[in-house]
């Protein structure tokens, strides 16, 4: 028979567990907070989520009808989800369901373990959407990107076309070849990839670390030199350069595109494929801009897509092809989706 002093102890044992178990639960729900910093999305672009998919905790919007066809919307860097600020009430007007997700290492975009690599490559990119569709019970969507978000959304084309209704991408085939990625270029293309040679140095990982505001500020500048943004919307995306992980990400990034730092096994059949460079047999609109130069007209990359196909060029647009024009992005997308019917 258990004495009174003996049910006290217990007593005081099971009230210690518990208040051990909320302090753990307080500091976890704090370093999570402090590791997810609040930002500020553009109303147009729907509520700000967030959802545990595959190795990350994504932040994403979503606007539209619940039972409207999927639009996933992928940025690139150094840029967020505000790029669609204008393209998102376009899509929702014709009844689209848009998701935009914060790529990782961008917005409140967090990894769930400390202990995960943060690695930048190609099909790390493309399995995180693919793990985002997965958990929103996506099956399929139209995919929509440009710079990072482009390579990633022709990757999943490339890998799982099962899982897509149709693609757009600005500046067109953009998967990697490391081997091709070897062999130099004339030195005018050279010069426009300073800042990935930058990159392979520590003074350039420190140098982006110190200086990432300025920094992309100085990319967006170059990248479209005739769009005339102002400091409320640079700032507005300069939010989401404010993750743990940003720099860590951007860094890797290049320096595995210039075989500088090896990706993960796990991934080595996805890039073995993405080396043979597979056709893109989904129907396809790619854009270029002036920012393309002497690709602008598309024609280096029009035999990868094999698939209903469209190639559109954009006079006196820059890189940022859907905040630049928001209206010929949003209307990409809805054309793309109408090739099939």
């Amino acid at each position: 028979m258990k004495t009174i002093s003996n049910i006290n102890r217990n007593t005081m044992k099971t009230a210690i567990s518990k208040l051990v178990l909320i302090a753990v639960l307080f500091v976890a729900t704090v370093i999570n907070a402090q590791s997810a910093k609040q930002i500020e999305v553009n109303p147009s672009l729907g509520t700000l989520k967030q959802i545990n998919a595959g190795l990350l905790n994504v932040g994403y919007t979503e606007a539209g009808p619940s039972n409207g066809k999927p639009v996933i919307l992928l940025h690139g860097w150094p840029y967020d989800i505000n790029s669609y600020n204008e393209v998102v009430p376009i899509l929702v007007s014709k009844g689209y369901r848009v998701i935009t997700p914060y790529l990782r290492g961008s917005g409140t975009t967090t990894f769930l373990s400390k202990d995960t690599f943060r690695n930048g490559q190609q099909a790390a990119l493309a399995t995180d959407i693919i793990a985002l569709m997965d958990v929103l019970k996506i099956d399929k969507a139209v995919i929509g990107g440009f710079d990072w978000g482009a390579r990633t959304a022709v990757v999943m084309a490339a890998l799982w076309p099962e899982r897509l209704e149709g693609l757009v991408s600005v500046s067109g085939y953009l998967v990697v070849n490391l081997e091709a990625n070897l062999k130099p270029l004339p030195p005018k293309a050279e010069l426009g990839w300073w800042y990935q040679y930058y990159f392979a140095t520590e003074r350039g990982k420190l140098g982006y670390a110190q200086n990432t505001y300025e920094f992309n500020k100085q990319i967006w500048q170059i990248a479209s030199p005739l769009w005339k943004f102002d400091k409320v919307t640079y700032d507005q995306t300069a939010q989401s350069f404010d993750n743990p992980d940003h720099v860590a990400i951007v860094i890797h990034n290049y320096r595995w595109r210039q075989s500088l730092e090896a990706g993960e096994s796990k991934y080595d059949s996805l890039e073995k494929h993405l080396a043979t460079r597979p056709v893109i047999k989904v129907p396809t609109i790619t854009i270029a801009s002036d920012f393309d130069g002497a690709f602008a007209d598309g024609k280096a990359y029009a035999d990868k897509f094999t698939g209903k196909y469209e190639h559109r060029i954009l006079k006196g647009i820059g890189h940022n092809v859907p905040q630049e024009d928001p209206k010929a992005f949003a209307q990409a997308i809805i054309d793309v989706d109408a090739f099939k019917k």
